[in-house]
């Protein structure tokens, strides 16, 4: 599951944010922001599942080096409907080939993790069906004078 998502991802990525990716120093944290629009009324299911099953997830990878940070924000106020997100989420990988990583965890860590294998998969699965739009954004420094 884990893998085919990664995959799914990584061949949604513009062909200039694979460039940008082979050109970095291996070596240097790099930064994607991940934006969620739920369908309206949604808002906080969506986070209540997030926060069950993804969270714990992204925190196991935190665990194992793979991820330095993990952010959430929401908007304060509303937003008009072709440019709302209800929730960001920086991740600031250890490196590029971290973040590009095919299996972070396998399924003996998934199946630690999330014993009832069964509900976990219906709540993802319910999860991305109350999403409207996600886009994932890597993100460059731009040094300023």
């Amino acid at each position: 599951m884990r893998r085919s998502l990664s995959l799914l991802l990584f061949a949604a990525l513009p062909a200039s944010v694979g460039a940008q990716a082979r050109s970095a120093p291996a070596e240097e944290p790099f930064v994607v922001d991940y934006y969620y629009k739920v369908r309206w009324g949604f808002q906080e299911e969506f986070l209540r599942l997030y926060k069950k099953n993804h969270y714990p997830v992204l925190m196991k990878e935190k665990e194992q080096g793979r991820l330095l940070e993990v952010t959430a924000v929401e908007p304060r106020y509303h937003a008009t409907e072709d440019g709302r997100w209800d929730y960001r989420v920086t991740i600031v990988y250890r490196s590029v080939a971290a973040a590009h990583e095919p299996e972070p965890l396998t399924e003996a860590e998934l199946r630690q993790l999330f014993p009832d294998q069964d509900t976990f998969r219906r709540e993802e699965q319910r999860r991305f069906e109350i999403l409207a739009a996600h886009w994932d954004v890597p993100l460059r420094a731009v040094r300023l004078p």
